[in-house]
Order: C-alpha cells, then sequence, then structure tokens
C-alpha cells in the first residue's frame, strides 16, 4: 500500500484538492463501482489517537484513492477488497467530509474525529431510551451535535458476514446526530453513557449500538474461539446440535397438539416451540461487519441469559472480550461491564443465587483479561420487571468507569470494593477499597451483609461502619447461632437489598469471602474443590 499526505501529493496544497483529486479520477478507468461498507456514512465518528482503517470492495486492480482533512491515502484492490489506514488524528469537532475515489466517486458529509464506543449485550443494553424512566424530558433536550449513534439492525446469520444487514426504521442504517427525533429508538443506557462522556471529554462522541434481547454470551462469540475449546465444543457447541434436533421434533408435532387443545375447548393454548439460539449468529452479522472499525473501547450489558451457567461466564465472557480485541487487532481496548440489576422476589434469608454467581463471574472475567471494569446497579433493580427503567444511573457510571480506565483521569468511578476480611473476638471486620471521602449507610442501619460458621450456614449479621473503610459484623441479629463467624458474603442475593455506599455517591459491590462450592458449579468441578481441601 502507497501512503502519503496530501502535501506530498501536489506542490501547492491552497489549491490542488480539486485540480490532483479531479485528475485522479479521470485517470482511473471506468470499472465496477467502489463500495464502502455500512458503518461508513455521512455524520460519523473517527477515532482519534490511533491509525483509523477504511475499507470496501472494488475490483482487482483498482486504484482507490481516499481523502480527509489534509491526508490522501491510496490503495489498489486485491480479491476484491481495499483497506487504507489514516494517521492518528486528534479529536475535532470540525465537520470535513471524507472523500473516496475509484472508478466513481463517495462523499461522506459531515465527518468529525473524537471518541467511538461499542454497546452490545442483551435486552437491558437494547431497551429503548422512550421505554426508561423520565424519557420525554431526556429525549428533549438530547440535541447535541457531537454526539453521534448508529444502530446495527437486528440480523442473523450462520456465517460471518462482510456487511450489516438489514434495515433500521425501514430505511438503511446510517450514523445520526442526536436529536429529540434520534434518540428515543436508541439504547437508554448507550445514550446515557455517550451524553456523559461527551459532556465530560469535550471531544465529539460516537456509539455504535449492536445488542439482542435475550441473547446468551456465546452468539456473540466467533466459531473459531467457540470450537478451539474443547469445554465449549462439548457444552455449548454439541448442546447447539441436540437443543436443534429437540426443537425440530417439537415443531413437528406441535401442530397436531395445537388442534388438539383447541378442539377440546382448553382455555390455555401451548405454546409454539422456540428455535435455540445458535453459537456465534449475532458475532457473524452484528460484530464481524464492523470490523476493524476503529474504536475506544465497549460497554456490555448481559447475563441474564446465562446466569444458569455461571460458572462457566467465568472463562466464558473473559473468552469473549479476548475474542473481541483479538480480531479487531486494536490491542487491548477498555471494556466495560454492567452488573446485573436485583429481579425476583426478595427473599427473607441469606440464600444461594444464580445471579449473585454470575455478578461475580462478571468481576472475574474482568480481572481476569484487564482494562476492564464493572458497575454496580443494586440501587435500581425490580422486583416484578427484568428491565428496570431506571437507565441513566446505568449510564452514569459506566462512563465514569470509561473517564478512569480509558482516559486516565483521577476520580472516583467505583463504590465500595471488598479488600480484606479479618475475625477476631466472635467478629469479622471487612475492610474496603474504592471508598472515596468514605463509607456511609444510605436509609438506615446497614443491610445485606451474611456471615456463617464453620457449618457454612449463612445468617443475616448486624453491621456498623468502623472508620472511613471499615465495617464491623457481629451474630447479635436475633436467632443468630454464629459464635464465630469464618465467612462473609454482602448483596448475595438475585435482588439484593443493600445500602452501603461511598459518600461519593457510588454502590457498593457485591462479594463473598468464601469458596464454597456454588450452585452452577459443574460437579466435576465441586468434586476437584473437594480433593484439593481434603489436601
Amino acid at each position: 500500500m502507497h501512503k502519503r499526505t496530501f502535501r506530498a501529493l501536489v506542490t501547492s496544497p491552497l489549491r490542488s484538492i480539486a485540480t490532483g483529486l479531479a485528475l485522479l479520477a479521470a485517470a482511473l478507468s471506468l470499472r465496477a463501482e467502489v463500495k464502502l461498507p455500512t458503518i461508513f456514512s455521512d455524520h460519523m465518528v473517527l477515532q482519534q489517537g490511533i491509525s483509523v482503517p477504511v475499507w470496501g470492495w472494488a475490483d482487482d486492480g483498482e486504484l482507490v484513492v481516499v481523502h480527509y482533512r489534509d491526508q490522501v491515502v491510496q490503495t489498489r484492490a486485491k480479491n476484491g477488497k481495499w483497506q487504507v489506514k489514516l494517521a492518528a488524528m486528534k479529536a475535532d469537532s470540525k465537520p470535513a467530509n471524507l472523500l473516496v475515489l475509484g472508478s466513481n466517486r463517495i462523499e461522506l458529509k459531515n465527518v468529525v474525529v473524537g471518541e467511538v464506543w461499542l454497546a452490545s449485550g442483551q435486552s437491558n443494553m437494547q431497551w429503548a431510551l422512550r421505554q426508561s424512566a423520565n424519557w420525554q424530558a431526556a429525549a428533549a433536550a438530547s440535541a447535541n451535535p457531537n454526539l453521534r449513534l448508529f444502530y446495527v439492525p437486528r440480523v442473523k446469520s450462520p456465517q460471518p458476514v462482510a456487511d450489516i444487514q438489514g434495515q433500521y426504521n425501514n430505511a438503511k442504517p446510517v450514523w445520526l446526530v442526536a436529536s429529540p427525533e434520534t434518540t428515543p429508538d436508541f439504547s437508554a443506557v448507550a445514550y446515557y453513557f455517550g451524553c456523559d462522556l461527551q459532556k465530560a471529554r469535550g471531544v465529539p462522541v460516537g456509539i455504535i449500538h449492536t445488542s439482542w434481547g435475550g441473547s446468551p454470551a456465546e452468539v456473540w462469540m466467533s466459531e473459531r474461539v467457540l470450537a478451539g475449546n474443547p469445554g465449549y465444543k462439548k457444552d455449548i457447541l454439541d448442546s447447539y446440535q441436540v437443543g436443534m434436533k429437540n426443537f425440530e421434533t417439537a415443531k413437528a408435532r406441535f401442530p397436531e397438539q395445537l388442534a388438539k387443545a383447541k378442539q377440546s375447548g382448553a382455555k390455555v393454548l401451548p405454546q409454539a416451540p422456540r428455535e435455540p439460539w445458535r453459537p456465534t449468529e449475532l458475532y457473524n452479522s452484528m460484530i464481524h461487519p464492523l470490523i476493524p472499525f476503529a474504536i475506544k473501547g465497549a460497554i456490555w450489558y448481559q447475563g441474564e441469559s446465562n446466569a444458569g451457567r455461571a460458572w462457566q461466564y467465568r472463562t466464558l465472557f473473559a473468552d469473549m472480550i479476548q475474542n473481541w480485541r483479538q480480531d479487531w487487532g486494536q490491542g487491548s481496548f477498555t471494556f466495560l461491564t454492567v452488573q446485573l440489576a436485583p429481579f425476583t422476589k426478595i427473599l427473607p434469608e441469606p440464600a444461594d443465587s444464580n445471579w449473585a454467581e454470575l455478578r461475580e463471574a462478571q468481576i472475574v472475567a474482568s480481572k481476569n483479561v484487564g482494562n476492564a471494569g464493572t458497575v454496580v446497579i443494586t440501587d435500581v433493580g425490580e422486583e416484578a420487571d427484568i428491565h428496570p427503567q431506571k437507565k441513566e444511573p446505568v449510564g452514569a457510571r459506566l462512563a465514569l468507569q470509561a473517564r478512569k480506565l480509558a482516559y486516565g483521569e483521577s476520580i472516583v468511578a467505583s463504590g465500595p470494593t471488598f479488600k480484606n476480611v479479618s475475625f477476631s473476638a466472635g467478629k469479622a471486620t471487612v475492610t474496603f477499597a474504592d471508598v472515596g471521602k468514605g463509607l456511609e449507610a444510605r436509609d438506615g442501619d446497614l443491610k445485606g451483609f451474611s456471615i456463617c460458621g464453620a457449618d457454612g450456614k449463612f445468617v443475616w449479621a448486624s453491621a456498623k461502619i468502623v472508620g472511613a473503610d471499615k465495617v464491623e459484623l457481629s451474630n447479635s441479629m436475633p436467632n443468630s447461632l454464629v459464635k464465630q463467624p469464618t465467612a462473609v458474603r454482602f448483596g448475595w442475593a438475585n435482588f439484593p437489598v443493600v445500602n452501603l455506599w461511598n459518600k461519593d455517591g457510588l454502590p457498593a459491590n457485591p462479594f463473598r469471602t468464601d469458596s464454597f462450592p456454588v450452585t452452577t458449579m459443574p460437579k466435576r468441578a465441586v468434586a476437584a474443590k473437594a480433593d484439593a481441601q481434603k489436601k
């Protein structure tokens, strides 16, 4: 590939743009049109600070020239494809046009340079601004020329596709400038994240939203990664094949079952069987076509569909993050995760919880891959709704994490996190990190802490803040039989009822200090843990 600045291409940059590019266009033979991927359109944001790939399709050997601001780069198509890279640029909110010349001319207008983030996950990321609390006021105030939004249509594919398929609002998807007309149907979490980030950084921000309600993590991963892991091949790929056979059998039987139910006058008719998610199908159609569009990082709100396999999620989620990073080829970009919101009936006593295990798995995965963080939303759940309407705090906390991890700002971006625990004189003392200005209990005495003794049975503990960073737990709760605590859990429930915050306004992370087998741990892992403890 030949690469040179526009100044090097011609002698006089002030008068050569029209002349030089016109000569290049005239010299090109009349061939099939040069094409760009759908992700390139008017109003898009290019990532600052790194080289920016621009790619597409053309006839073999065709000369393709890309011009943006003071850069001109060129290459020739090979095997029907071409790619160039613009040199790293500084953020610039002044719009400029991006020009692509081949046998035809493509001009993308109002293109700016700033920060680009990917927003993905399942329904709580998909949930539109118009479905969230106080959305009318948010939408009315959403006009912002420096916030740009791109919505990837929801389409499945059994094989990787080269370009985005489908439509958004009955038209080809394009980059949209944030406004009262464009924001209501966009992801609420992604919008609030982008809004806060743009305000804090003072540069253009672009959000690429690609999510699908109900989707498990494995559908966002590549065939290469899943098939290359024997455990995933057995537990995910092979299980899918079994699930599909069962689905086809049930599908064939359904018409007869439905007819019989109607004939018998049944008040509740059977539901049609639901086809299982095909592993990799959303990666193929909703991630692969975006690669290698330059980005700063990703935000992720997903896990509800993997809660029954929370132990597997420790590695599965980590491998998904690495999958994306490797395929993008832009280093270990920042990856931020939203912990699951509280959901289902509040229980009166401590109990096992696969949702708590999934939240733990999110933290474990993030720590293992590096440059990743999680945000806690224990204060926005709803017992009867898996889709809590309060989305603004979620986006705001993601923006705080981004500012600290991706941009190095010296701010408090997390609520209190577990540091260590000590046991003495019938009490447990938990020390926290990320306390900011100190710990505080909101709305009364501390809630959500439980302790256990040697028998491993957890009961509620009374708790009080000691100093700036410690919480002291005892067994003075009524009916408590724990005289010598050996482990502590906090917020360990499907719907945790907790009120420990730091004074900077962020809720504490749920945690456990024990290493007891959990409900989603496979039997082989439980056996291995038991053997290790015996030794």
